[in-house]
């Protein structure tokens, strides 16, 4: 007989981490519940644990304390059971490295190995249809192994979508042994085989900024060219009132708002989080390039109004083509590899609910329709819950993919999928049905 899961996870990064922590926090809860994660094991972006990249978000921003602030998968608890809270708090500091904040999720994702089948890639999904056609069940087929691995079929009432982020590029653009996206970086540059004479970042966000900085200080016999249209690094908006932008109420005044509120707010609110810099890093690249200039050994080169417009594989080297915005002069650099750190975007879910995404409705823009409660709305045949931690910025705003309110979703998804008494809703022939 087929294993029924009430909850099966898609990807296992810290959304659904916390989510596997709600659950066990919940010690009444009946529900049985597997994550799928197609890395061989637990890691959040580690090609970008940069030394002395530090977290954007404070550290009480962590699984759990906006829930659950006794919660024994703190972030304070984990200093203490490493034996490091006292000199933590020397710090007098809110934000952790980011190498520190790795560690932290994966000691509370160790916690939930028997609960990861890590390894098994998604393949697609598939509707169970009753004797009435309805759908009450999701069969999540996933591949262990590669892409010659076997099949495997987890089957679900529920099923909660956290898929991540995927790396953007310039149109055209694909990687290689030269050319790279940020999100690779730390794994390209262990496979260096000879000392870089030069390297080319593009990107003028937050990674371009670590990206460029991390080089220039690994590398002190290397030129860095920092590649990007705008005529400076802009700093991050990290204001108190601003901020507020990622409290969980602002996700209730979200989600309520019209459509062009909601529009305006994205843009009014985009420079707490796309293409800026935090301001202590900013002062410091700029810091190294002042100083250069005056010692006349310029080694970090500011390219600004610029923009990368041909590149060439050449063997040994990539040569780089760089056009300038302000009048059109073009400089050739032979580069031992471009940076591409142009960003992320959220993993389409219909890339991976194959047929199931058929019964998902759209709203008048063509953007998938959710709930407040994560829920996204489907049509009539469908009764089973498909859930979003991600992928739904248009409808809850800027926190869709990050940590700010991840302890707080988690709480809300799992509070939906038991619903007022506390236990999982199994559908049956007199379960009230959506309309659609």
């Amino acid at each position: 007989m087929t294993r029924v899961y009430d909850l099966v996870g898609i990807g296992f990064g810290p959304s659904n981490l916390a989510l596997a922590v709600a659950l066990a926090e919940r010690g009444d809860s009946p529900l049985d519940a597997v994550f799928l994660e197609k890395q061989k094991a637990f890691g959040w972006h580690r090609d970008m644990l940069l030394d002395g990249a530090t977290m954007q978000v404070s550290f009480l921003k962590d699984l759990v304390t906006m829930r659950n602030p006794v919660s024994r998968h703190s972030f304070v608890n984990y200093l203490h059971a490493k034996g490091r809270l006292a000199d933590f708090i020397n710090l007098k500091t809110m934000y952790p490295t980011r190498l520190e904040f790795h560690d932290y999720l994966s000691w509370v994702a160790a916690d939930f190995d028997d609960r990861v089948r890590y390894g098994a890639e998604v393949v697609t999904v598939r509707p169970v249809e009753d004797a009435d056609g309805r759908v009450e069940l999701l069969d999540v087929v996933v591949q262990r192994g590669g892409p010659d691995g076997e099949l495997a079929t987890y089957r679900a009432r529920n099923l909660v979508v956290a898929a991540g982020l995927r790396p953007t590029l310039p149109d055209g653009m694909v990687t290689d042994g030269r050319v790279w996206h940020s999100q690779e970086l730390l794994t390209r540059l262990d496979g260096l085989t000879s000392p870089p004479r030069r390297f080319v970042v593009v990107g003028a966000g937050q990674s371009g900024a670590e990206v460029t900085e991390h080089l220039h200080r690994r590398f002190p016999g290397a030129e860095i060219c920092a590649v990007f249209a705008r005529y400076g690094y802009s700093p991050a908006d990290d204001s108190p009132f601003a901020n507020r932008i990622f409290d969980p109420a602002a996700v209730d005044d979200f989600y309520a708002s019209p459509e062009p509120v909601k529009r305006m707010l994205l843009d009014y609110h985009a420079n707490t989080n796309y293409a800026v810099v935090d301001l202590d890093l900013l002062r410091e690249l700029y810091r190294r390039v002042y100083e250069e200039r005056a010692a006349g050994t310029e080694r970090l080169r500011v390219m600004n109004m610029s923009r990368v417009t041909g590149l060439s594989d050449e063997g040994t080297h990539v040569e780089v083509t760089v056009r300038s915005l302000a009048d059109g002069e073009v400089e050739r650099l032979r580069a031992d590899a471009v940076v591409y750190a142009t960003g992320y975007r959220p993993v389409d879910p219909l890339d991976l609910l194959g047929a199931a995404g058929a019964y998902c409705l759209r709203d008048e823009h063509g953007g998938l329709r959710v709930g407040r409660d994560h829920r996204l709305e489907t049509t009539g045949g469908m009764d089973c819950g498909i859930y979003l931690q991600g992928a739904t910025e248009h409808t809850h705003g800027l926190t869709s993919t990050l940590l700010s309110t991840t302890a707080v979703r988690a709480g809300e998804i799992l509070g939906s999928i038991l619903g007022p008494a506390g236990r999982p809703h199994v559908p049956s022939a007199s379960s009230p049905r959506a309309t659609g």
